[in-house]
């Protein structure tokens, strides 16, 4: 798989450099999906083109301010990925608190960019995150494990088993599906890779290849369907360039 996807990375750089109006619709569209899709995973009710008025500034009627913020913190949160993608900064602890800040600004303050106090366990789901007591020592071990064995993988598998980890060990209150996401996509980016966008109706597989990982070790199911995404948005940019 990482051959495919790779071969289809040569082939949409030999386009560069993209028509820029092309490439401006691309990025819209990916900024209002990867929105929607990764808020409406975490329970968020505004449809698709709500999402969009939303990010216009327009008030949707019967929608909560919640929702909203959830909506334009998102993008506040994707604009500084591109940012330190852009200055080619490393995936430290600090800028992992930065983007989580950036994601409940303004809906839970108190909590932004703070490591939790608390126990959690996540519904649904079989694997029980750390103590709270443990989760400064285990993000400090998975900055070490990202800066060592990490820069040895392939950059999708990288950026799955960054998820992974991150969602296992839990490390806020709220909002940590979300920043996970926006990680996941950090790492693709500073890669040379484009975004993905996991969707909601993939939320069931999402979620189960998640706690498949937490459960036994294995990532094979969750980096398949990060590539297996990653090789649909290859074929959407091919498509257009």
């Amino acid at each position: 798989m990482y051959e495919l996807i790779d071969g289809k990375k040569r082939l949409l750089d030999r386009k560069k450099p993209f028509p820029v109006h092309t490439l401006r619709s691309i990025r819209e569209h990916l900024i209002v999906n990867w929105i929607y899709h990764s808020n409406a995973i975490e329970g968020n009710t505004l449809t698709l083109s709500e999402t969009k008025v939303a990010l216009e500034g327009i008030t949707v009627g019967g929608k909560t301010i919640k929702e909203h913020l959830e909506v334009i913190n998102h993008k506040d949160a994707i604009l500084y990925v591109e940012e330190i993608v852009g200055r080619q900064e490393p995936l430290t602890e600090w800028q992992i608190k930065n983007i989580h800040r950036l994601i409940l600004k303004g809906i839970d303050d108190e909590h932004a960019g703070v490591y939790r106090k608390e126990n959690v366990i996540i519904g649904g789901a079989v694997h029980i995150p750390p103590e709270a007591v443990q989760v400064p020592l285990q993000m400090e071990q998975f900055i070490r494990w990202y800066d060592g064995k990490g820069q040895q993988l392939h950059p999708a598998e990288r950026a799955a088993v960054v998820h992974i980890d991150f969602v296992k060990i839990h490390p806020f209150i709220d909002g940590n599906g979300r920043t996970a996401r926006l990680l996941l996509n950090f790492e693709l980016m500073k890669s040379g890779y484009p975004p993905i966008v996991i969707e909601n109706d993939s939320r069931a597989d999402y979620y189960a290849s998640l706690d498949y990982a937490h459960t036994t070790g294995d990532h094979l199911k969750f980096v398949q369907l990060v590539t297996t995404m990653l090789d649909r948005t290859f074929d959407l940019y091919l498509k257009l360039v």
